[in-house]
């Protein structure tokens, strides 16, 4: 039996493709780590592609989160982001030791899509973020429902979230600039 030309070329596609998404999170690692070392000259201009980020949360998130498979980034535009993941709510709360009561328990289990766009806004060494979207198995929630959810889901599982309001940057960071194709870290 013979091996078509395409099955030859599949590892080697796989191999490179694996090979390509270390590569970007060791790059963004190293950039992070950069920010992060307050040695940068004011003006400096550090630039995260959507390869890097994504790779870099690919990573980072699953490790630190259980119950949260798959997370993605999409930089929408001037400013705006698309966050997406697989949630298993239940389990989430469960790792983070809130595990929900029975009755919450069967309504929060099971894997879901959620997606949430936000729009950032920075400058002087603050951002803000405003979530304009919120979708869970493609059901939008917003208004008095998404505010309910940010206060009584999401700030008691992640207490140091900052949802639409200023918060500080840190490491000498001027401001953000979010755009299609990567976003721009100015140093101060």
């Amino acid at each position: 039996m013979s091996v078509t030309p395409a099955f030859r070329i599949f590892p080697l596609l796989l191999v490179t493709c694996l090979s390509a998404a270390r590569g970007d999170y060791a790059s963004a690692k190293d950039k992070f780590d950069r920010i992060a070392s307050d040695r940068l000259r004011a003006g400096t201009r550090i630039t995260l592609s959507t390869q890097e980020l994504n790779a870099y949360i690919g990573q980072e998130i699953p490790a630190v989160t259980d119950g949260v498979r798959n997370p993605r980034l999409e930089l929408l535009g001037p400013g705006v982001a698309r966050g997406t993941a697989l949630v298993d709510f239940a389990k989430v709360q469960r790792s983070q030791g809130h595990p929900p009561g029975w009755l919450l328990s069967k309504l929060l289990e099971g894997e879901r899509p959620v997606s949430v766009t936000a729009r950032i806004v920075s400058a002087g060494g603050r951002a803000t973020v405003d979530v304009q979207q919120l979708q869970i198995s493609g059901i939008g929630i917003d208004g008095g429902a998404l505010d309910f959810l940010v206060r009584n889901f999401v700030l008691p599982l992640y207490p140091n979230a900052v949802v639409g309001r200023p918060f500080e940057l840190g490491h000498r960071i001027e401001r953000l600039e979010v755009q299609l194709g990567g976003v721009g870290v100015i140093i101060g």
